[in-house]
């Protein structure tokens, strides 16, 4: 005999099993997915910062990093963009109408967004979410207002992304144990996370 929670329990045994049958998620989770980090990694210690070396050293780290705090970065930049507009009222409320979307489509979510069974990429969402933020906003004649913000915004970003040392940030399972954080004993199992379907 079951209890009221008895195949929630089983749905979650057969789910840990398939984990551990796979070794690893499948790779959309990882790959599409960046989920809020903790604001503490992104003001790291002084030790975590340094002048990169080469070209390659920027890049990598440009590329780690934007990936790694994808969604920091993007609300930071609407931080920006948010304050540039406290003197003008009507962008004002295009602004928060455009960032209820944010919320419900890149903030809130704690899984990949699917649309019509289908998994759309978490880049693919900031893009198409950036873009009609400054459509909508430039169209409200703030556009000298939008265009300082994005700079601003972008220039913090990358001097961010380029200082700050990537060796503790790992995006997947498998950097992680490459880079010895998991051992054979705790890399167990993986749940997939939910997924915000629309």
């Amino acid at each position: 005999m079951r209890g009221g929670g008895g195949y929630q329990y089983d749905s979650f045994l057969s789910s840990s099993a398939a984990a551990d049958i796979s070794g690893r998620a499948p790779p959309t989770t990882s790959s599409s997915f960046a989920p809020l980090r903790p604001w503490r990694e992104l003001f790291a210690r002084p030790s975590l910062y340094s002048i990169p070396r080469t070209i390659a050293d920027v890049t990598d780290r440009l590329r780690r990093n934007l990936n790694y705090f994808r969604m920091n970065y993007a609300l930071t930049m609407l931080l920006i963009l948010f304050l540039s507009l406290l003197w003008h009222p009507l962008s004002m409320i295009v602004f928060l109408v455009l960032f209820v979307a944010w919320f419900l489509l890149y903030f809130f979510r704690d899984g990949p967004l699917v649309i019509f069974s289908r998994t759309v990429d978490d880049r693919v969402v900031i893009v198409v979410l950036s873009v009609l933020t400054v459509v909508c906003l430039v169209l409200t004649r703030v556009w000298l207002n939008v265009l300082v913000s994005v700079l601003i915004g972008a220039a913090i970003v990358a001097l961010h992304a380029a200082f700050r040392v990537n060796d503790d940030l790992f995006l997947n399972e498998d950097e992680a144990a490459q880079g010895g954080l998991l051992s054979f004993a705790g890399a167990t199992s993986s749940t997939q996370p939910a997924r915000t379907r629309v």
